[in-house]
């Protein structure tokens, strides 16, 4: 932990109840800050401090954690936006420690977003090399050729950018220049990927939803709403990088 923060908002991210629970205990004093009991929550917490709730000493996990996230459109994934637009972060609940994002989706791009605590975990998941492909639905009007998909599969170069591989496959039948949905799956994730590669040939994306990430999927959670992974699901989804990136 760097810094302070105020303590009712650190014994909400020790995990011992919501920030406005954790300022009736102190009211109540039920809250020790270094062996001192305390009646009001202006106080703030550094990394040497000693806090103990009903008897029993809490501390922030430091252990790396990762949450699943329904980012929706209208967003910025980012901490601060020089333009004051609403941020991914200004919406997740307040119990949360300060996380970041892996990888992004811009703006106007919606659906799975993962977060966490860890800085060195989010650097190894968004790495192309680590291989965890991203999933999305995309609409677009109109559809590529098949000969242009078969170029996105083995890599591309726009503008001199140069992508990846990228799977394109149709979702659904529909009459030439109408909306299509398609299925696009990538491993890299350069910023506006997917829009830039379909732009280029006419095919303007008008929605994109990313539905996985790696083994983690959007399955039914809510816009807006935000689901724990388990450390055991974490610990198996990195496999023998986990101890590398719990030491770091």
């Amino acid at each position: 932990m760097s810094g302070t923060i105020r303590i009712a908002k650190y014994i909400s991210q020790c995990g011992v109840c919501s920030r406005r629970d954790a300022e009736r205990l102190i009211e109540k004093g039920q809250v020790k800050l270094n062996g001192t009991v305390i009646d009001s929550p202006v106080h703030f917490v550094g990394p040497q401090d000693k806090v103990i709730v009903n008897g029993k000493t809490v501390a922030l996990d430091t252990k790396p954690r990762m949450w699943l996230f329904h980012k929706p459109t209208g967003l910025i994934t980012t901490h601060d936006d020089p333009q004051g637009r609403p941020t991914v972060f200004d919406h997740l609940p307040k119990e949360l420690p300060r996380v970041i994002s892996i990888g992004r989706l811009d703006l106007n791009s919606e659906g799975l977003l993962l977060l966490t605590n860890s800085g060195a975990l989010a650097h190894y998941l968004e790495h192309p090399e680590t291989g965890w492909a991203r999933k999305y639905r995309v609409r677009m009007h109109g559809f590529p050729s098949e000969d242009y998909c078969r170029q996105l599969k083995k890599g591309i170069e726009i503008d001199g950018v140069q992508y990846r591989g990228i799977s394109v496959k149709r979702e659904h039948d529909a009459p030439t220049g109408a909306n299509v949905w398609a299925l696009v799956t990538l491993t890299e994730g350069k910023n506006r990927e997917i829009r830039r590669v379909f732009e280029h040939v006419g095919c303007p994306v008008s929605r994109l939803i990313r539905i996985s990430y790696g083994p983690f999927q959007l399955g039914g959670l809510k816009e807006g709403e935000v689901k724990p992974v388990s450390t055991d699901a974490l610990k198996n989804a990195v496999g023998k990088k986990w101890s590398e990136i719990c030491a770091s």
